[in-house]
């Protein structure tokens, strides 16, 4: 399992290091009225579609890489594939920012104004919404269930596995939240320093998480299926 999570790591990192996802978590939790509630039903809907795609795609995932992985050796042309996909996207997601253009998996505007007014439902909407239409965190879904799949750990471990990928892919949006509960007073100016820093570095962390991450993923697809 320690293997496993190391080779988990990249897609948990590149899944839970994107701070726009964290400012909204953040800006709820502020809310004036059930703030808390809004946050917690947020991370909710995220962690309902990633339990949606490891429902729909791991039984999917697992059959065809432990297929390929047990005929070739190494990692599946299927994990390779994404990999590579991953690491085109990321290059050109950084060079986007790079050049000021806007994140294509940035979240509309529109949902940044209306945190005040949203109801825990709504909250729960955006949280699935935001993963649903950001094709990077499918391919990361994606690719992560992929590595689960050629470990061939058995059913009950690999369904152990992919909810651990889940918790560390949000974790960033957990501990605002534990933050809030466990010591409610102090809480509004540690949220208020960290969206702060957030707002000023958004730009600057995703260039370096796009750059670095899409130029790991593109190596390890060119060259796994080179190797083929």
């Amino acid at each position: 399992m320690g293997a496993l999570i190391v080779s988990l790591l990249p897609f948990i990192l590149g899944s839970a290091i994107v701070p726009i996802q964290v400012i909204i978590d953040i800006l709820l939790l502020k809310s004036p009225n059930q703030g808390l509630l809004k946050a917690s039903a947020y991370v909710g809907g995220m962690t309902t579609l990633r339990l949606l795609q490891g429902l729909i795609f791991g039984l999917i995932l697992t059959n065809s890489t432990s297929a390929s992985t047990d005929e070739a050796g190494g990692k599946s042309p299927i994990v390779l594939t994404l990999l590579l996909i991953l690491g085109i996207f990321l290059l050109i997601t950084a060079y986007r920012l790079w050049r000021k253009e806007d994140d294509p998996d940035a979240p509309p505007p529109k949902w940044l104004t209306m945190i005040d007014e949203l109801t825990p439902i709504k909250a729960f909407g955006i949280g699935f919404g935001l993963l649903l239409i950001g094709a990077k965190f499918w391919v990361f879904t994606l690719g992560a269930l992929g590595v689960i799949g050629e470990a061939s750990l058995g059913q009950p471990y690999s369904t152990i596995a992919f909810l651990l990928f889940v918790l560390l892919a949000e974790s960033l949006l957990l501990i605002p939240i534990l933050v809030r509960i466990i010591i409610p007073g102090r809480s509004k100016v540690f949220l208020d320093e960290v969206s702060d820093w957030l707002n000023r570095h958004n730009r600057a962390i995703m260039i370096t998480v796009s750059l670095v991450f899409g130029l790991l993923f593109l190596y390890q697809g060119i060259s796994g299926l080179l190797s083929k």
